[in-house]
């Protein structure tokens, strides 16, 4: 069998009407970034996988960022992650002020290697972000059990696993944290660059919240030194 690569014309042919209409809607409304849209999908995404919290962001590789940040990794730390993933999981590890750590996969999965993992810990290792890779998740199980070993994070890079699951559970709802991608060619892709960092830690998510709209929940008071990646309405 034959599988062709995604035409984004003949998927956007298949919903014209349905997207002119939304496109419509948000002319009318103007609520260009943030504003009810955002807000709607927001819980939507939560729902589908499973968790209390999912906050749009500007696209998957700052998903990643902030959900480092949020968990508090920083200069001098060390996160262990797969070696083969794209290039946004290490740069976002990079622009955290931490160390990459990269880990071989298994080549029956091409996902992280688990067994591989634990040799890899020092005394800066802060986190895992075992990365769901073409849909497959990661065998998550055992590096729930490291990191709860070793006290550290678990940040799932889901950009490529949307609805997928392990052992019945949501892909996205397994580890502290998870981060997706919506650029156009994902699972669920948007209309230009999109991102979404889902937890259901009220303390993870009030973090994210705030470091995505220049450090702060309320216009005008900012708390703590954030980024400029809301969501957009489009």
């Amino acid at each position: 069998m034959t599988v062709p690569f995604m035409d984004l014309k003949t998927e956007h042919l298949r919903h014209r009407d349905e997207l002119r209409k939304a496109w419509d809607a948000l002319l009318d409304n103007s609520a260009f970034v943030g504003g009810t849209d955002g807000e709607e999908f927001e819980k939507a995404f939560a729902d589908f996988c499973e968790v209390r919290h999912a906050i749009g962001v500007a696209n998957g590789t700052d998903a990643l960022l902030l959900a480092l940040k949020a968990v508090g990794v920083g200069h001098d730390d060390e996160v262990i992650t797969a070696a083969n993933s794209f290039v946004a999981t290490a740069e976002a590890i990079v622009h955290s002020g931490a160390k990459p750590v990269f880990v071989d996969i298994d080549p029956d999965t091409y996902n992280i290697d688990v067994d591989q993992i634990e040799r890899h810990i020092t005394p800066r290792t802060k986190a895992i972000i075992p990365v769901h890779l073409y849909g497959q998740p990661a065998d998550m199980q055992p590096v729930l059990d490291i990191a709860r070993a070793y006290g550290l994070r678990v940040i799932e890079d889901a950009a490529q696993a949307h609805g997928a699951r392990y052992h019945g559970r949501r892909i996205g709802s397994l580890g502290d944290v998870a981060c997706f991608s919506f650029y156009p060619a994902k699972n669920l892709g948007a209309c230009g660059d999109a991102g979404a960092v889902v937890t259901s830690n009220d303390e993870i998510a009030t973090a994210v919240r705030k470091l995505r709209d220049h450090g702060g929940l309320r216009k005008y008071d900012h708390d703590v030194v954030g980024y400029n990646s809301r969501l957009d309405g489009l």
